[in-house]
């Protein structure tokens, strides 16, 4: 998958064992956030960036959306020891991660965000090296420079 491209529907159990299916997603656009581990010490900076930020990403009409290949049991004890606000998926057949080129040659997640539309395209794709992360300022920046619109 490249920036422009339209996406196929997907659907993964959320932390609470709930579908989450992207099309039903799309009154907003949304921001997948592939990560490695979850409870791991950058992960855990990086969605807590997000989640106390998460004012900024609805400002610009995003959902936040995180993803990796843990089960469902470990993305609801993150999710409660982080206080998240926004769901992570669990996508232990690694179907999804594939689709967006999000797994390393290790089989884990990638640090890997992807912008998706309300019209199904990708409008933004970054990669960073599993040691750092693209904090919410970065990421709220680069918004502003594709123009989506802002709600505030």
């Amino acid at each position: 998958m490249k920036v422009g491209d339209t996406l196929p529907n997907f659907i993964l159990k959320d932390q609470n064992g709930e579908d989450f299916e992207l099309y039903k997603n799309l009154d907003k656009n949304i921001l997948l956030v592939f990560y490695p581990k979850d409870d791991s010490p950058v992960c855990s900076t990086q969605l807590a960036d997000y989640n106390d930020n998460v004012a900024d990403f609805l400002n610009y009409d995003i959902k936040l959306i995180g993803i990796n290949t843990d089960d469902i049991q470990s993305h609801s004890k993150f999710c409660t020891k982080l206080n998240l606000n926004f769901p992570l998926l669990s996508d232990e057949d690694k179907k999804v991660s594939k689709l967006f080129n999000a797994i390393n040659i290790f089989g884990i997640n990638k640090r890997h965000l992807v912008l998706i539309g309300r019209d199904k395209t990708i409008l933004w794709m970054n990669s960073t090296i599993p040691v750092t992360y693209i904090k919410n300022k970065e990421i709220v920046e680069k918004v502003k420079m594709l123009n989506l619109k802002e709600m505030t």
